[in-house]
């Protein structure tokens, strides 16, 4: 059906003294705003010269940054369409087709093998997957033949190509396969060394209106990319990105895409790239009779987007899409050709062939620089610490073809390489951390890669805390006492609970204190277990995790499954019931440890309860073993694992997770992995961190959350209150989050739980690792029955500075619970009486 695609008009061009003003504001390094942005975009003549060279002068500081002062670099590459079906209708592009114009729906693993090996011998580094975003869902042709060849969708595929790419030909992946999820990145991580996607722009008009180029195109709603780029930074993906400027965008929009990729670029550090790419009509499209994007337009928006981007950020133009104006992109401020393929033409654009790799080094070397071929990553994403950007099982196949300066290495051999896992983990770094942390404390107050590895803290954006609602207090109290099981449903009660103070928080105390003696009655009970955290060496990044450590620093240690087994043999001959095991996500670890340390522990110990690894351990590994979560838990649950703990929730809300953690699961994530395990019979605790950037709406939709989950599997054994421990923090000691819960806080926390989670979550537990002796007691008389585990060892907080110790003997949690005027009991893991299988 013809579309009728509307021209925007241009933009009004500024006043003289607007441009002069943006320009000395360029010229003298000035942080560039959207309205300043979109001034120097209409640069022409005299202006545009100035812009150029400012622009150019940035990207010089770039390239000496970067190590590679006066090298233009590009990536020798094979492009390979592995399918160009799509379910959206961009109306200027002839790349997505339909099934009867093609061959196959997609191209067999045989033939994307064929294109890589000839690449290979051609010399290239980069195997560059294109394809159209999750055909499946709009043509059934796409489905019937991912179906007959087993394949559950086409990211399923597209993972296993790269993996054939790497073992048979040695070619690097860059993947460029459209929208993806927070879990579809850990997925295809493993098997990329980079991975893209077009931002395009921001406009929304141009998705949202009848007769605009991306209606119609699901994928392209600019909300939906933008978190695409933000998931692709919380995994640490290096990424590709970029614009499409002349589809219809006003320049103010243009202006505004540019600061979007700016905004994400710096709060994670992930952009190694922006593509500036101009519109050029194409035959058989809706769009065949718009202008080509003017090249002197093109020329000024690569030296905005120089100007603005980040300095660790490199600007891109494609050479094929440019005409001869080779040297006016390189006055603009690029650094970047982009990838050039020697074997394989643009797809997208194959009425434009690639210049030849000589052309391009001339005409580079024309304008004052030397050309070099780079690797898919860009060399301070290759050269990092292995794991933290480019996963370890791809490390040797990267190092094979890097030079010392990380740049592609001209005569590396081009070959096949095994993927595969790290080999077994074996002990080693300070593995006596969990003892000599009370006796001789920790290193230092924070890691090596503190300035970096959390991504840009001034990009946070902290959530404003709630008014206190005392005139809404005796409402609630009544509330609660009558009908408890509405109080979340009661927005306005919910809160006057949740911020009561003085004799109001008293009532709710005391009410809190007579469910729980109907539910649980006086005992206050405990389980004998042993922590064992098998690793500290973690790149995600959490803000307020103190415990992660660089592989490289004094207090880093794994530990071997022989020595978790030794560690649990060792409780078992104490007393305990459990084994409590969490640890980080290692990039080292083989994906086999998990099930690997269940089973150590079971021979050794059969009778020991194992209660191990969190939904962000459970997921991260299913997606590096290429694994369903369910199939994951299926192969845990076979090894032995008894139940999971409900850690990693920290608030269940992600305007308050992505402040906390940079590369953490999303809620919905952790509801699904949780959910999942208790579908397969393995019952899970439930926690909440608060006390950091959080506020008391944000712990009411937390309950929320945890009662809905409840309500759908009745898998929840507990309740856990952890109050944040801020003094090594990280979140705090950059300035962000407050020194933790005050004591209000704590007792509002456990009394609302017991009385929001009556009827649905029995054991309200508190920390006593968190909270010491008499914070433990107080909130033991308003609400909780549980003292959690003797532990044994408790790194994770006191690395963070808790000051309560890391073990409690069976004769001191008495002494706890007595505090508090009730008697002691030990527990199974799952609330049972000892002696009970449980």
């Amino acid at each position: 059906m013809p579309v009728d695609i509307s021209i925007t008009p241009p933009s009004p061009a500024p006043g003289a003294a607007a441009m002069r003003r943006a320009l000395r504001r360029a010229a003298d390094g000035a942080v560039l705003d959207a309205t300043e942005a979109a001034v120097l975009l209409h640069a022409r003549g005299d202006d545009l010269d100035s812009l150029l060279a400012s622009a150019a002068k940035v990207r010089d500081a770039h390239l000496l940054a970067e190590g590679r002062a006066g090298v233009v670099t590009y990536s020798r590459n094979a492009f390979i369409p592995l399918t160009r079906l799509c379910r959206d209708r961009c109306h200027y592009c002839t790349f997505a087709t339909a099934p009867h114009k093609l061959d196959a729906p997609f191209l067999e693993r045989d033939e994307v093998v064929a294109i890589a090996r000839e690449a290979a011998a051609a010399g290239c580094k980069e195997a560059l997957f294109t394809l159209g975003d999750r055909p499946e869902d709009r043509w059934h042709q796409a489905k019937e033949w991912l179906d007959a060849r087993g394949y559950s969708s086409t990211l399923d595929y597209l993972r296993s190509c790269a993996i054939a790419v790497l073992e048979e030909t040695g070619l690097l992946p860059h993947l460029n396969p459209g929208v993806l999820s927070w879990e579809e990145f850990q997925r295809l991580r493993p098997v990329a060394a980079s991975m893209g996607m077009m931002l395009e722009t921001t406009s929304e008009r141009l998705w949202r209106e009848k007769g605009q180029p991306h209606h119609g195109s699901p994928d392209k709603e600019p909300a939906v990319r933008l978190r695409v780029l933000t998931d692709a930074g919380r995994v640490n993906v290096p990424f590709t990105t970029g614009i499409l400027i002349g589809i219809g965008e006003t320049i103010a929009e243009r202006a505004e895409s540019l600061l979007a990729m700016r905004a994400v670029a710096r709060q994670y550090g992930h952009v190694q790239e922006v593509i500036i790419q101009n519109f050029r009509a194409k035959p058989d499209t809706a769009m065949r009779s718009m202008p080509d994007a003017d090249l002197r337009e093109l020329a000024a928006t690569i030296a905005v987007a120089r100007l603005v981007m980040p300095s660790t950020t490199s600007v891109q133009a494609p050479p094929n899409l440019v005409g001869d104006e080779f040297g006016l992109m390189l006055r603009a401020g690029i650094d970047d050709w982009g990838g050039v393929s020697p074997v394989t033409p643009d797809h997208v654009n194959p009425e434009r062939p690639w210049p030849q790799v000589d052309r391009l080094a001339e005409v580079t070397r024309e304008a004052g620089f030397e050309l070099r071929e780079r690797l898919a990553a860009y060399p301070r994403y290759t050269r990092a610490t292995p794991g933290q950007w480019i996963d370890t099982r791809l490390t040797a196949h990267v190092a094979a073809l890097a030079g010392e300066d990380g740049l592609a290495q001209p005569d590396a051999p081009v070959v096949g390489r095994e993927w595969q896992e790290p080999d077994a983990a074996d002990t080693t770094g300070r593995a006596d951390l969990h003892t000599a942390v009370d006796t001789e404390g920790r290193t230092g107050d924070r890691r090596g890669d503190f300035d970096s590895v959390y991504g840009d803290w001034s990009a946070l954006s902290v959530p404003k805390a709630v008014e206190r609602l005392p005139e809404d207090t005796a409402r609630a109290l009544r509330l609660a006492a009558d009908a408890p099981h509405r109080l979340l449903d009661d927005t306005g009660a919910a809160k006057a609970l949740l911020t009561a103070d003085g004799p109001a928080q008293q009532a709710m105390a005391r009410l809190a204190d007579d469910l729980r003696a109907d539910a649980v009655g006086d005992d206050v009970t405990y389980v004998v277990n042993r922590n064992i955290n098998f690793s500290n060496v973690c790149y995600v990044g959490c803000r307020f995790c103190a415990f992660a450590q660089r592989e490289r620093d004094a207090d880093a240690f794994r530990l071997s499954t022989d020595e978790v087994a030794e560690r649990a043999h060792e409780a078992w001959l104490e007393g305990a019931t459990e084994i409590c095991m969490q640890g980080v996500i290692d990039p080292r670890l083989p994906v086999t440890y998990y099930a690997d340390a269940v089973r150590a522990i079971k021979r050794r110990v059969p009778g020991m309860h194992v209660h191990a690894f969190s939904p962000m351990e459970i997921v991260s590994a299913a997606a590096k073993a290429g694994a369903s979560v369910r199939e994951w838990l299926t192969e845990l649950r076979e090894a032995g694992l008894d139940t999971i703990p409900g850690t990693a929730a920290e608030i269940l809300d992600d305007d308050v997770r992505w402040v906390l953690t940079k590369g953490k699961l999303p809620t919905a994530t952790w509801l699904d992995v949780v959910g999942t395990a208790h579908e397969l019979g393995i019952r899970s605790s439930s926690t909440m961190m608060y006390g950091h950037v959080d506020h008391p709406g944000h712990w009411l939709g937390h309950f929320r959350v945890l009662a809905g989950l409840q309500d759908r599997t009745g898998g929840l054994t507990e309740f856990v209150g952890l109050p944040f421990v801020h003094r090594n923090a990280p979140i705090y000691l950059a300035g962000v989050a407050r020194p933790g819960p005050s004591r209000r806080d704590n007792r509002a926390v456990h009394a609302f739980a017991r009385i929001a989670l009556h009827g649905r979550v029995p054991n309200i537990q508190c920390s006593w690792v968190k909270l010491g002796d008499e914070g433990t007691a107080e909130v033991l008389r308003g609400g909780a029955n549980d003292l959690g585990g003797t532990l044994r060892e408790e790194t994770i907080r006191r690395m963070a500075g808790s000051e309560h110790g890391s073990a409690r003997s069976t004769a001191e949690l008495a002494a706890t619970a007595a505090l508090a005027g009730r008697p002691a009991r030990q527990r199974t893991t799952t609330y049972g009486p000892v002696g009970v299988a449980g």
